[in-house]
């Protein structure tokens, strides 16, 4: 039985793709820390990690845990990583040590005790802003949008020649625009991976994820996924708090989904390529909010809308999967609909703490909220 290690595997995507590579057949090892952001002050083993998972409790920016969890691993899928691109805007040495060095770390590893397939968690955010189409048809990369218009509530994507852009599907061969310290460190994990991995010959891959969603998402941390920070707040009796107009446009993705990306690419033959992993589908993060507040029983708590920006945000960015379905023979399975009703299901009996307000007042004081 080939085993995989799982790097931050105790977490909300690495546990789902811990079950699915259970359910394949092979035998899982977890390097995780645990970290209280994520798994609260207990820091306990989590009820949702599967049994048959071995967890080792350590940090991927250690050698002497990273070298110990390598042992007897055939495979490495590597989700450990701090997330979110506010918090990555001030937080920034705690950022670039654990997804920067922590990815050194493993890849130093790896050079010693090469692996069959690396497989590695890259993000949309290294995008910057999504593809668009002009006026004229044409397919351009929209330039990042100039604070003094942001400051005046204009929100929108246009042209040099003033003109609107129409937001289109990105794919991989869009061009890297990196407009956080986040997106900065996934391009950079993504590109040490791959050129390790070619050096070294280990078959390397990376997945860019798009915006993620699902049972055991962090509920407490307020810089988590959107759609966790909306349920901790309306779990809470509060409106969610929607930023910009909330017209901005994002791509959802089930984290079966996601998990069932990772098996694929951790059995695939390709190598040295990246590939993206989201629905192919864009909502507006405002009708999210309204179709969460709905399907959790709270359709009086109407999202607030806060018109201001954040530093690092963009518009719009939603994939093309087209290269992913043909290489990786990958296509969701998991509806939104149907993916938002099991999340209401979950959260029925979940208790968060809203950290929402407390994480923009931190972001304002630091003047990164215009």
């Amino acid at each position: 039985m080939a085993r995989v290690l799982i790097t931050g595997g105790a977490g909300f995507i690495g546990s789902h793709a811990a079950d699915a590579l259970l359910g394949a057949g092979y035998d899982i090892r977890v390097l995780d820390n645990l970290s209280p952001q994520v798994h609260g002050t207990t820091r306990k083993r989590p009820d949702y990690l599967a049994d048959d998972a071995e967890l080792i409790v350590g940090d991927v920016t250690d050698p002497i845990a990273v070298e110990r969890a390598l042992r007897g691993v055939d495979k490495v899928l590597h989700l450990a990583s701090a997330v979110g691109v506010g918090q990555s805007m001030y937080d920034i040495a705690s950022y670039v040590q654990i997804n920067e060095l922590g990815t050194a770390v493993l890849l130093e590893a790896l050079a010693k005790r090469p692996v069959g397939k690396l497989v590695v968690a890259s993000s949309m955010s290294i995008y910057g802003e999504g593809l668009c189409r002009a006026s004229d048809g044409t397919t351009v990369a929209p330039a990042e949008r100039p604070i003094g218009r942001l400051r005046q509530g204009d929100w929108e994507l246009h042209a040099d020649d003033g003109q609107p852009l129409e937001p289109v599907p990105t794919p991989e061969t869009k061009q890297p625009a990196l407009s956080s310290i986040y997106a900065l460190n996934k391009y950079a994990q993504e590109r040490m991976s791959l050129i390790t991995g070619k050096a070294y010959g280990i078959s390397t891959l990376a997945l860019r994820f798009f915006n993620v969603f699902g049972p055991r998402q962090a509920l407490s941390n307020p810089y988590t996924g959107v759609l966790a920070i909306f349920a901790s707040r309306l779990l809470n009796e509060r409106p969610p708090l929607v930023f910009e107009d909330g017209l901005q446009r994002r791509d959802f993705v089930h984290v079966r989904d996601v998990a069932r990306a990772c098996v694929l690419a951790l059995e695939s033959q390709q190598t040295d390529a990246v590939y993206n992993v989201g629905s192919g589908q864009s909502r507006s993060i405002l009708s999210i909010a309204q179709d969460l507040a709905r399907v959790m029983g709270r359709p009086n708590l109407q999202a607030e809308v806060t018109g201001k920006y954040r530093a690092g945000d963009i518009r719009h960015c939603f994939a093309d999967i087209s290269h992913s379905k043909a290489e990786l023979g990958f296509a969701p399975s998991v509806s939104f609909d149907t993916g938002l009703d099991e999340l209401a299901t979950y959260l029925a009996d979940q208790i968060a703490e809203d950290r929402a307000e407390q994480a923009t007042e931190e972001l304002l004081r630091r003047g990164l909220v215009a």
